[in-house]
């Protein structure tokens, strides 16, 4: 899903069980000798995985397969690059990348042996690798004072709302939250089928029954082992979350892995210290083919959760209901 999103074909795949990984090239010699086979076969562009490499085995891995290698964590920053629209979200990303990138700056700069010349040029015979180092550590330290400012003015805006009741919608990414945050609020929000659609945090005015009203927001997508980097960068996004009343866990129940997605938003949750706020579970998409089966099942796990169908609205009533009491 990852790979689609970020544009990419998928040719095929390979899964290797063992205790740990290779430390020189992550997958087993023979392993690597079936992923080239593999390369060769289908005239691959790019080889992903789905698990975190160092630089040194993304550098092995490539001499030997011949193409460009992408780990699950440069795969995740490309899409959330390819997602960003405002000035925050663009912060964000590139902070993540930039950190992402320095300890790799010998694989992904040509230049290396390069020596910087000309007038004006003529210092201490620096290698160009760490010119670029120290000009990536000063943008990462402009982008923190940047995305610190942002944080405090995000923090000044939700203590704002104090008057209100505020509910945050959180989920796994693709879940449909930007869907039920249209149908609660006729909010015109962009809603795609798309990992990591929504970057940004949109809050709107949600009228509910017996109640009045309370503050909706929508907040970006998470999803399993999600770099710390990111979560790190997203926290100005995340306040809304962070300092909500409550929390709408959307959940997708026409996903075969959704008790897994489940248990790594709570992973998440946790990662972000607001765990134990109090939670209402939302089943979506319960109208979907073999969502029925998986609602049970998840129904079975989380008693007190609530079915809903933010496309056609079924539940939308109850969900309300459950919120107001």
């Amino acid at each position: 899903g990852l790979a689609q999103s970020a544009g990419t074909e998928v040719m095929g795949g390979i899964v290797q069980r063992r205790e740990s990984p290779d430390p020189k090239t992550f997958l087993g010699k023979g392993k690597v000798a079936e992923l080239r086979q593999l390369v060769d076969m289908h005239s691959a562009d790019v080889v992903i995985f789905d698990n975190d490499l160092s630089p040194s085995q993304t550098r092995n891995l490539e001499k030997v397969v011949e193409t460009k290698v992408l780990d699950r964590t440069e795969l995740i920053l490309d899409i959330f690059a390819s997602s960003a629209r405002t000035h925050e979200a663009r912060l964000a990303v590139e902070l993540a990348q930039l950190e992402y990138s320095l300890p790799r700056l010998k694989r992904m700069w040509t230049h290396l042996s390069r020596q910087t010349m000309g007038v004006g040029m003529r210092g201490p015979g620096e290698k160009q690798l760490e010119v670029d180092r120290r000009l990536v550590e000063k943008r990462i330290h402009e982008l923190k004072l940047d995305l610190q400012k942002v944080e405090k003015r995000k923090q000044r805006e939700v203590a704002g709302r104090r008057d209100f009741l505020t509910v945050s919608l959180v989920g796994y990414t693709n879940a449909g939250k930007s869907t039920l945050m249209n149908a609660l609020t006729a909010a015109d929000v962009e809603a795609v089928d798309k990992l990591f659609a929504t970057l940004d945090t949109r809050t709107r005015r949600w009228t509910l029954p017996s109640w009045g009203p309370v503050l909706l927001s929508d907040t970006v997508g998470f999803i399993r082992d999600l770099p710390h980097k990111l979560v790190a960068s997203f926290r100005a996004t995340l306040e809304e979350a962070r300092e909500a009343d409550l929390l709408l866990h959307v959940a997708d129940a026409s996903n075969p892995a959704v008790l897994d997605q489940i248990s790594a938003v709570y992973g998440v949750l946790q990662e972000l210290g607001i765990d134990e706020k109090q939670t209402l579970l939302v089943i979506n998409k319960i109208d979907l083919p073999g969502a029925a089966e998986r609602m049970q099942a998840v129904q079975n796990r989380y008693r007190h959760s609530v079915a809903v169908s933010a496309r056609s609205g079924l539940g939308l009533d109850v969900l309300s209901k459950s919120v107001s009491t």
